[in-house]
């Protein structure tokens, strides 16, 4: 073994032995998170916490989905048992595990919500599709018809408003775009003719009625879409905790890429959804997942060039992001040693 490698070896060591020893001793830290929107892209977080990995990092974590979330993906039938579902609607947990996009949007244009820093994303190029009506045959046939996505600012209206400057469309005169449109009650209810949504959603297109249009990693959008995002005032006196959880965001990821069942029992725990084909289907996006989630540049970059009203223009890329944490773990070598293993 060279020298170098003895060094990047003996680092990786000392900075997992710190995380196991403390668990070991039982000084667990008691850490809230909330899992924001019901999507494939917080199955990594449901897996570590039936998988002991928090534990393991020094960690007791109390993690929840919000009831806004809870209610909009029950609109397209899938229902998150309750014992899951937090009804606080408050913007309370110091960890939030949400987009990048609808957070930059949120912190500019709404004073009550609480100022975070994006520490990691999981998904940072453009993955969802857009489902659509069965007389729909191609993503030209949108042109004129109404396209919906999630709400405001969101990842899904993040892909929206980028599909539409590749197809040089006007959301005034070209096509119409509907928010709390990504659903499938609103397809059918013809609230809309097509919607964007992720793998939760299109792993059912066909059960549904309707069509797996396109899917929109063809067309390269880099997005600052879901990761880990803490709360600014909270990480001043608590940097320790927040790095035990990307170490441990981290290791369930890729944990879940050579454990395929413990996947698909989270999905059927806590999503509720029990048909094998979707789960399959579902299980898929594990392999898209970024072996080293350093925060989405290009994709907070995105952000700041299709929303452009003044408070978020005068905002620099670096005002959202805080890539030390990943970067301390991928520079001692830690990262690439799980995949070695």
């Amino acid at each position: 073994m060279t020298a170098t490698l003895t060094r990047v070896f003996c680092a990786a060591a000392a900075l997992a032995a710190g995380f196991i020893g403390a668990a070991q001793a039982g000084d667990l830290i008691p850490l809230e998170v909330s899992l924001g929107d019901v999507s494939l892209n917080k199955v990594a977080f449901l897996v570590a916490a039936d998988n002991g990995i928090y534990e393991k990092n020094g960690l007791k974590v109390h993690q929840f989905i919000t009831a806004k979330a809870a209610s909009r993906i029950k609109r397209s039938g899938v229902s998150v048992p309750p014992e899951f579902v937090n009804d606080d609607e408050k913007d309370a947990a110091p960890i939030s595990i949400g987009g990048g996009s609808p957070l930059i949007v949120s912190m500019t244009s709404d004073a009550r919500t609480t100022d975070r820093v994006i520490l990691a994303t999981f998904d940072d190029n453009a993955r969802f599709h857009i489902i659509a009506s069965k007389n729909i045959n191609s993503v030209d046939d949108l042109k004129g018809k109404r396209l919906g996505y999630s709400s405001y600012g969101s990842v899904s209206h993040l892909m929206a408003l980028a599909l539409l400057k590749r197809k040089g469309w006007s959301p005034e005169s070209d096509i119409s775009l509907i928010g709390e449109g990504m659903a499938y009650d609103a397809l059918k209810k013809s609230k809309v003719d097509a919607f964007i949504g992720s793998e939760i959603y299109y792993g059912m297109a066909e059960k549904q009625g309707a069509k797996d249009l396109v899917d929109l990693s063809e067309f390269n959008i880099p997005i600052a879409g879901s990761g880990i995002n803490a709360d600014k005032e909270w990480l001043k006196n608590n940097r320790d905790a927040a790095r035990r959880f990307v170490k441990a965001s981290i290791d369930a990821y890729a944990f879940m890429k050579n454990n395929k069942q413990a996947v698909l029992q989270a999905i059927e725990k806590w999503y509720n959804v029990k048909d094998r084909g979707q789960q399959e289907q579902m299980y898929k996006s594990v392999e898209n997942a970024p072996m080293k989630p350093y925060p989405s540049i290009n994709g907070i970059r995105q952000v700041l060039s299709l929303f452009t009203y003044r408070e978020l223009s005068q905002s620099k890329p670096e005002d959202f992001y805080d890539a030390s944490f990943v970067a301390e773990l991928d520079k001692s070598g830690y990262i690439d040693g799980l995949y070695k293993r």
